[in-house]
């Protein structure tokens, strides 16, 4: 089973540029999208065929949002995590499979100015109890746009950015939490070296010389990794600042 993940920072945006053509190559099983920016009536397409679209838009029109493709018939979907706080921004969207929960999030920046970096620290809190109530069932992967490097292997420039929203250690630690608690990041299960990155700033020629961060992951529910196949980036796919990440799981 491929499962893809992407950032497409503005859906209606890379339909016009390469979206239709890239998943018609990559063939995914599951199309997990954040920062859609749109409502299921704003996009006026015609979707892949075999594929069911299910989506998660934020209250404010033009802002955040995710979205799954699938070809496989999920048992359910469900939206948000059960917490005011966290759900008008349509940021998390649950798809349940036979033999785990598969959670589409776009967790929050914490700001420049680090503004929102004491919400973001009620995130990573909030979202882990969520993820681990969904493994007292079946295990989980979820992925995304996570907005933090965990390591100094996962950016260009760690020195400079010890104290930049994205490589905190506030925000470091809530991915440590994730760790700790049993999930596996699946790209480093298979790769080790640096240099592999999924956001370039959209500016300097960034993506070009390769100056990026890692903010995009798949995590994978201890359990799972007999199963765990590939993890890999698709840093060449262009049409959006993040490229798409994947991974593919031997599933029953």
């Amino acid at each position: 089973m491929k499962l893809i993940s992407w950032n497409v920072n503005g859906l209606r945006a890379i339909m016009s540029r390469n979206f239709r053509e890239y998943v018609a190559k990559e063939k995914p099983d599951v199309l997990c999208l954040q920062e859609t920016k749109c409502r299921a009536q704003d996009v006026q397409c015609v979707w892949p065929k075999g594929y069911a679209m299910y989506w998660n838009a934020a209250e404010t029109r033009g802002y955040a949002g995710t979205a799954i493709l699938t070809k496989v018939p999920p048992l359910q979907v469900q939206p948000h995590i059960g917490k005011r706080e966290h759900d008008l921004e349509g940021r998390v969207l649950t798809a349940e499979f036979d033999s785990f929960y598969l959670v589409n999030v776009y967790v929050p920046n914490a700001k420049r100015d680090l503004s929102r970096l004491p919400y973001r620290k009620r995130w990573d809190r909030d979202f882990l109890a969520y993820l681990k109530g969904l493994e007292k069932n079946k295990p989980v992967v979820f992925c995304g746009d996570l907005n933090v490097a965990h390591a100094e292997i996962d950016l260009t420039y760690p020195k400079a950015n010890q104290r930049n929203h994205g490589f905190t250690p506030d925000e470091r630690a809530g991915f440590d939490g994730f760790v700790k608690a049993g999930f596996l990041d699946s790209f480093r299960a298979f790769h080790k070296s640096g240099g592999h990155y999924t956001w370039w700033r959209p500016f300097g020629d960034s993506r070009a010389k390769n100056v990026g961060w890692r903010i995009d992951y798949f995590l994978i529910s201890g359990a799972l990794r007999p199963q765990l196949k590939k993890a890999f980036i698709r840093d060449k796919v262009t049409g959006s600042d993040h490229c798409p990440v994947g991974i593919e799981l031997a599933v029953k």
